[in-house]
């Protein structure tokens, strides 16, 4: 089973930027797809991006196409979440999340992954 440890987050005015790590350990890296939620305060947890173990495909919400990117070392065995352009509705508690057995059509559930990080506070100020 793999451990995942978010870092990064923290407080940057609007159009800033910032970089979230995922560390994983305990399991093999590269047999784990990896993807990164956001939870606001009081709302649901909404998905922000994946990354296909098999080819390096990356899959992004509309809402962050074009400003985030989601990358991974899998020798260093972690993964990354740049974040260009900041707006304050990014705000929001952001979680790495693993799964060694994705359903491509429903990436964005977060009901397919099995392992989570305890996520990482990122605020944005106007």
């Amino acid at each position: 089973q793999v451990q995942l440890a978010e870092s990064g987050g923290g407080l940057v005015q609007a159009g800033g930027s910032l970089r979230l790590s995922c560390a994983a350990s305990g399991g093999t890296f590269s047999n784990y797809d990896v993807a990164w939620f956001r939870q606001a305060p009081g709302k649901e947890r909404e998905f922000v991006a994946h990354f296909r173990r098999n080819g390096g495909y990356t899959y992004y919400a509309d809402s962050v196409k074009g400003r985030f990117t989601i990358s991974r070392d899998n020798t260093k065995t972690t993964a990354y979440l740049q974040m260009n352009g900041l707006k304050p509705e990014d705000t929001a508690v952001y979680y790495c999340a693993a799964s060694r057995t994705i359903i491509m059509s429903s990436i964005g559930n977060q009901h397919q992954y099995n392992y989570w990080g305890q996520g990482t506070q990122v605020t944005v100020s106007s």
